[in-house]
Protein backbone atom coordinates (compact mmCIF):
# COMPACT_ATOMS: atom_id res chain seq x y z
CA UNK A 1 0.00 0.00 0.00
CA UNK A 2 1.36 3.77 -0.73
CA UNK A 3 0.77 6.55 1.84
CA UNK A 4 0.72 10.43 0.64
CA UNK A 5 2.27 12.58 3.64
CA UNK A 6 -0.11 15.08 4.76
CA UNK A 7 0.35 18.21 3.93
CA UNK A 8 1.16 20.43 7.13
CA UNK A 9 2.77 23.54 7.56
CA UNK A 10 6.16 23.57 9.80
CA UNK A 11 8.73 25.80 10.80
CA UNK A 12 12.26 25.43 9.43
CA UNK A 13 15.90 27.93 9.31
CA UNK A 14 18.46 26.39 7.31
CA UNK A 15 22.39 26.32 9.16
CA UNK A 16 24.51 28.64 7.65
CA UNK A 17 26.77 31.34 9.01
CA UNK A 18 24.42 34.30 8.28
CA UNK A 19 21.34 32.62 9.90
CA UNK A 20 22.74 31.66 13.16
CA UNK A 21 20.85 34.46 15.19
CA UNK A 22 18.13 33.18 13.84
CA UNK A 23 19.17 29.58 14.70
CA UNK A 24 19.60 30.54 17.86
CA UNK A 25 16.50 32.01 18.67
CA UNK A 26 14.63 29.32 16.58
CA UNK A 27 16.26 26.61 18.38
CA UNK A 28 16.89 28.09 21.99
CA UNK A 29 20.68 27.49 21.59
CA UNK A 30 22.42 26.48 25.13
CA UNK A 31 23.97 23.88 26.69
CA UNK A 32 22.60 20.54 26.84
CA UNK A 33 22.71 20.67 30.50
CA UNK A 34 20.35 23.35 30.32
CA UNK A 35 17.59 20.68 28.05
CA UNK A 36 18.58 23.03 25.25
CA UNK A 37 20.79 22.74 21.85
CA UNK A 38 24.30 23.99 21.83
CA UNK A 39 26.47 24.47 18.77
CA UNK A 40 29.86 23.29 17.95
CA UNK A 41 32.81 22.82 14.92
CA UNK A 42 32.25 19.32 13.30
CA UNK A 43 35.71 18.07 12.83
CA UNK A 44 36.81 20.62 14.97
CA UNK A 45 36.63 22.56 11.63
CA UNK A 46 36.02 26.18 13.08
CA UNK A 47 35.12 27.54 9.23
CA UNK A 48 32.19 25.18 9.65
CA UNK A 49 29.22 25.27 11.76
CA UNK A 50 26.81 22.43 13.61
CA UNK A 51 24.55 22.29 16.31
CA UNK A 52 23.67 19.79 18.39
CA UNK A 53 19.66 19.55 18.89
CA UNK A 54 17.68 17.07 21.40
CA UNK A 55 15.48 15.46 19.52
CA UNK A 56 12.78 12.44 20.02
CA UNK A 57 15.42 9.92 19.20
CA UNK A 58 17.94 11.36 21.40
CA UNK A 59 21.02 14.65 20.67
CA UNK A 60 21.42 14.65 17.10
CA UNK A 61 23.90 16.59 15.44
CA UNK A 62 22.76 19.58 12.39
CA UNK A 63 25.67 20.69 10.18
CA UNK A 64 26.08 23.54 8.10
CA UNK A 65 23.03 23.72 5.39
CA UNK A 66 20.72 20.94 7.01
CA UNK A 67 17.47 22.54 7.98
CA UNK A 68 16.40 22.83 11.72
CA UNK A 69 12.71 21.68 11.53
CA UNK A 70 10.43 22.19 13.89
CA UNK A 71 8.17 19.73 13.94
CA UNK A 72 3.82 19.43 14.55
CA UNK A 73 4.45 18.47 18.62
CA UNK A 74 7.10 21.62 18.89
CA UNK A 75 10.26 18.85 18.43
CA UNK A 76 13.04 20.00 16.77
CA UNK A 77 15.33 17.58 14.04
CA UNK A 78 17.74 18.20 11.64
CA UNK A 79 17.38 17.36 7.97
CA UNK A 80 19.39 17.34 5.02
CA UNK A 81 18.83 19.90 2.42
CA UNK A 82 18.43 17.71 -0.76
CA UNK A 83 15.61 15.71 1.18
CA UNK A 84 14.40 18.91 2.40
CA UNK A 85 13.96 20.08 -0.94
CA UNK A 86 12.26 16.95 -2.09
CA UNK A 87 10.09 17.06 0.50
CA UNK A 88 8.98 20.76 1.62
CA UNK A 89 8.04 23.73 -0.42
CA UNK A 90 7.71 27.43 0.27
CA UNK A 91 4.14 28.06 2.16
CA UNK A 92 2.23 31.39 2.55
Amino acid sequence: MKYRKKPVVIDAVQLRWDTWMEICAFADVGRLTDGRPEGFNPNGDTNVIGLLIPTLEGVQEAHENDYIIRGVKGELYSCKPDIFAMTYEAAE
